[in-house]
């Protein structure tokens, strides 16, 4: 590294798409620190400023000295963590991304405006009990000194004023030694000494004791674990156990949860059990908040730190442990702009930091399920409930030739009555939003369809209107057929919206919760929902994916999933498996507590083996079962895939390009003799979204070195193509689904 007296010029990424670094001539005011990597700064960009950060030091540039802009002004006067720098270099570099866009994606939003690395701090106030006081000719600062003895954990500035007094009298108590004042940061104060726990921990199973002794023979060291345990058989519990052990040293926790409706129930289970300081990073923050949250982890007060997807770029200033609940979870990839997966940076993570990796599932992703069983990761199994119940097992019922109601057999019907019969409470599983998929014409055929994209609208009916799921475009429902000019227009199937209705008319006493992205915008209306069902009375659920993931409903006894086919046949070859996953998460709110659950699958196929054998044998052996097909068809996770994908509002202009790209690559994979195929291009699922149509060029290669060093040339390409810059386009490794 060049030392800063021959030092010429630095190299600074910047919030670009483009892949490569800026030269820079260093600002006249030198930084305390120096000049190093990791130091935000200000430049000047075009005809705006710009913060970006150091990323290296050079002694010259390809440019001349004349042509080079010198830094405005360095905005630190120490660097970013290391650890978090060196995990945007990582991202940046295996998810083929620009490095100046990661790191801007990977910081708080107050550093990406310039604002200060530090967390806001409150100035509170305190009586000096130990002076003896003569206020007898100042009655106000009397009264002032009496309300500080009230308080003796102290009081706020602006509490003191709403009390009406003001800065002169605190100065007066001040100046007599009567009061003092204190600067406290507004979040996580600093880890109490002696005991963690505010509450003890619950005892464990046999098989959670034999989980947490496997884990706690490797607290040192990296060590991945996957530990997959059915629904309710009490993986946060052993998590919970495991960050005791990891604090009791003074070493930090980072657990990430896929969805932001689970971090409230998980940050208030984690804070009733340790004194220490817990913190939670998500979407739901403000900006100064999320901006607190860091630097409070990035300075070590934060013991723990609970967080969605985005959370696995807070820095830690004691790293001890990662954990990722849920680890099969899709909402763990990011599906726009750094297309990067949260799993797969924690394992990257935890090996560079070398500490322990906890992944917990019920139904693991079959990347993960495979390392565990070739050795690579060692597996832990949870097999039973504390209740002791088994899990219940599928029902499959035939949805062939049977009249419904709002998408439910008379049979299920029936079981949802005897359930709120015995005081219990039912939960209707439908992944659908809205009254219904589809408002068709029943004299001419004609079908509401998305003027954007190739789908159909959906019917909502609060508020009334069409609505495309894809693009998010609205219209009003039509009085009569756009085509024929009949007014026999009809709702065809179910969503969330009908089921709902159909249940209140049917059990008109009974409280009916919808739970799907539409009831839930307003903040903490999820919260409030759940409250309410956490009463205990009985009660039906209708709800989407929302509610299957990780949720604790002990009074749940039945689950009615309203149709099973969706993934069944889909073209994405991971279809069967999120289907699976989805089937068995959902099921597993049933019976979690004191009495046995059931669970009722509606299917059109119910003579279809992976849907029979989930039924029957349960995730563990579908999975193992998938897992063979992949191999034998050289899918992932025994090959390595990537997706070029290509969009545009003129067709002919993304086929041009994309079969352009193919030829290039293929030609290119020739020469080098590389052993990596290239399929396609061949047009997305849904070919046109949003008024522009998507194309796919896939890469796969039996070693992941190979992999990206075909998408590495494929990038270059792209960007050295003036055809490319008048389409978008994006390379997504590792891709979650083919959409």
């Amino acid at each position: 590294m060049p030392d800063t007296v021959s030092l010429q010029v630095l190299k600074i990424a910047l919030p670009s798409p483009l892949r490569r670094l800026f030269d820079y001539l260093p600002a006249s005011r030198v930084p305390p620190c120096g000049w190093q990597p990791g130091l935000r700064v200000r430049v000047p960009f075009g005809r705006r400023d710009v913060v970006g950060v150091v990323v290296e030091l050079a002694n010259d540039s390809e440019l001349p000295r004349s042509q080079l802009r010198a830094v405005i002004e360095a905005l630190d006067d120490t660097p970013l963590p290391k650890d978090w720098l060196w995990l945007c270099r990582f991202a940046a570099r295996y998810y083929q991304h620009s490095l100046g866009d990661t790191l801007h994606h990977a910081m708080p939003a107050r550093l990406r405006q310039g604002h200060p690395m530090a967390g806001r701090t409150q100035t509170l106030w305190r009586a000096n009990r130990q002076v003896s006081p003569d206020l007898n000719r100042a009655p106000k600062q009397a009264e002032l000194y009496a309300l500080l003895c009230q308080h003796p954990h102290g009081l706020a500035t602006r509490a003191v004023s709403a009390h009406g007094f003001g800065r002169e009298q605190l100065n007066a108590l001040m100046k007599k030694g009567l009061a003092y004042s204190q600067d406290i940061t507004l979040t996580a104060p600093e880890p109490p000494s002696g005991n963690l726990l505010a509450a003890p921990a619950l005892p464990l199973s046999r098989e959670q004791a034999v989980a947490l002794s496997t884990l706690h023979e490797k607290l040192d060291g990296y060590h991945p674990c996957l530990l997959e345990g059915v629904t309710g058989s009490g993986k946060t519990e052993v998590y919970l156990q495991l960050i005791e052990a990891v604090a009791a040293k003074g070493k930090q926790s980072l657990v990430l949860v896929p969805e932001i409706g689970l971090t409230p129930q998980t940050l208030a289970r984690f804070r009733s059990r340790f004194r220490a300081p817990v913190v939670a990073l998500h979407s739901g923050l403000t900006d100064p908040e999320r901006l607190d949250v860091w630097e409070a982890a990035a300075s070590g007060r934060a013991l723990i730190v609970i967080g969605t997807r985005s959370a696995i770029f807070t820095p830690l200033a004691n790293p001890g442990a990662i954990i990722v609940d849920e680890e099969h979870d899709g909402s763990y990839k990011q599906q726009d702009g750094l297309r990067y997966h949260a799993r797969d940076l924690a394992v990257a993570r935890a090996h560079y930091h070398g500490i322990p990796l906890l992944l917990g599932s019920a139904t693991p992703s079959l990347e993960s399920l495979q390392q565990a069983l070739s050795g690579s990761y060692r597996h832990v199994r949870l097999t039973q409930r504390p209740s002791r119940h088994q899990p219940a097992r599928l029902e499959l019922i035939d949805l062939r030739h049977q009249r419904r109601q709002g998408g439910l057999l008379p049979e299920a019907i029936k079981a949802i009555k005897s359930t709120l019969a015995a005081g219990k409470q039912v939960l209707v599983f439908i992944n659908r939003r809205g009254f219904a998929p589809t408002l068709a014409c029943h004299a001419c055929g004609w079908i509401a369809e998305c003027g954007q994209c190739d789908s159909r609208m959906t019917l909502h009916r609060q508020p009334p209107l069409l609505a495309c799921h894809h693009c998010d475009s609205r219209r009003a429902l039509p009085d009569a057929c756009p085509e024929c000019g009949s007014g026999d227009l009809r709702a065809l199937g179910a969503g969330t919206e009908r089921t709902e209705e159909t249940l209140q008319g049917l059990f008109p006493k009974v409280a009916v919760h919808r739970i799907d992205r539409d009831s839930t915008r307003k903040k903490d209306s999820f919260e409030q929902i759940l409250k309410e069902i956490q009463r205990g009375e009985p009660c039906l659920l209708v709800g989407t994916q929302m509610l299957a993931k990780g949720h604790h409903l002990p009074h749940v006894t039945l689950v009615v999933v309203i149709n099973a086919d969706g993934g069944l046949y889909a073209a994405d070859f991971r279809a069967l498996e999120h289907s699976a996953q989805l089937l068995e998460q959902v099921a597993g709110r049933a019976g979690r507590a004191a009495d046995p659950g059931r669970v009722l699958i509606q299917t059109l196929h119910p003579d279809d083996p992976h849907l029979g054998q989930l039924a029957e044998q349960g995730y563990g052996a579908l999975a193992r079962n998938l897992l063979e097909e992949r191999r034998l068809a050289q899918l992932p996770p025994f090959t390595f895939m990537a997706l070029l994908r290509i969009e545009s509002p003129r067709e002919e202009a993304a086929l041009a390009l994309a079969q352009q790209a193919g030829q290039a690559l293929r030609q290119w994979l020739g020469e080098t003799r590389l052993a990596t195929h290239c399929l396609g291009p061949v047009p997305a699922p849904m070919e046109r979204r949003q008024n522009r149509y998507h194309l796919h060029l896939m890469l796969a290669a039996g070693k992941r070195s190979q992999l990206h060093a075909a998408a590495s040339w494929l990038v270059q390409w792209m960007e050295a193509n003036r055809e490319a810059r008048r389409v978008r386009w994006s390379i997504d490794i590792d891709p979650q689904t083919l959409s």
